[in-house]
């Protein structure tokens, strides 16, 4: 496997913003750039990593806030999410206002993510699943060789993503997880946007929002 990955903790949300590289070209992507962009920069400059991209889940502040920022410090573009995600990147700024984050300016990332699009990080291929429910653009990305997924707010250990806010729909959530992160490999790691990490078998075991006989 030379797909590594190590999450570094931003902004008071305590959002799991990944650094991903190809271990072979040493090139990288920062998956949800939140915040706290001089900490991610460490991190890349510690590690010798070349950032070539950004990718975004999806377009809530604690994980798009520092995006546009980061991008244009390292001179790289932001792809992802899915377009409809321009409900919540329009309004950067004032989901900043109303969380107390350092001000955002409307984001439009110079790549729009669909359904069975891929990503590339160095030699390594991502693909890419429209996850909507928790917002309406929300992406996840998997990689099958490296056997783990970023799913941003979708899925958590024991939990799922909430669907209260604006353009949420808690129905969409559920297909979403059951019919896409659970056709998954049982042993495949979760990466979420929150808390610890999980993999798709104990969350289809024992998840009370989604575990399902029928999955178990």
């Amino acid at each position: 496997m030379s797909l590594q990955l190590q999450v570094v903790p931003v902004t008071p949300f305590q959002q799991n913003c990944s650094v991903i590289w190809c271990d072979v070209t040493r090139r990288a992507a920062v998956v949800d750039a939140g915040g706290d962009i001089d900490r991610i920069l460490a991190f890349v400059r510690e590690h010798g990593l070349t950032v070539e991209k950004l990718l975004l889940t999806h377009g809530h502040i604690d994980h798009a806030g520092g995006a546009r920022a980061l991008a244009d410090a390292l001179g790289v573009r932001i792809e992802g999410p899915q377009r409809a995600e321009s409900f919540w990147l329009d309004q950067l700024p004032s989901q900043g206002t109303m969380f107390g984050f350092p001000r955002s300016e409307p984001l439009t990332p110079e790549r729009w993510l669909e359904e069975g699009d891929t990503v590339t990080v160095g030699e390594e291929v991502l693909d890419v699943l429209h996850c909507p429910g928790h917002t309406p653009g929300h992406v996840v990305f998997v990689s099958h060789a490296a056997n783990l997924c970023i799913v941003g707010d979708v899925l958590f250990q024991g939990s799922i993503g909430r669907t209260d806010f604006p353009m949420g729909n808690h129905q969409q959530l559920i297909e979403a997880i059951r019919g896409k992160l659970f056709a998954l490999p049982d042993d495949m790691v979760v990466v979420p946007g929150h808390g610890p990490f999980t993999t798709i078998g104990e969350e289809r075991r024992s998840n009370p929002f989604v575990a399902d006989r029928r999955y178990g």
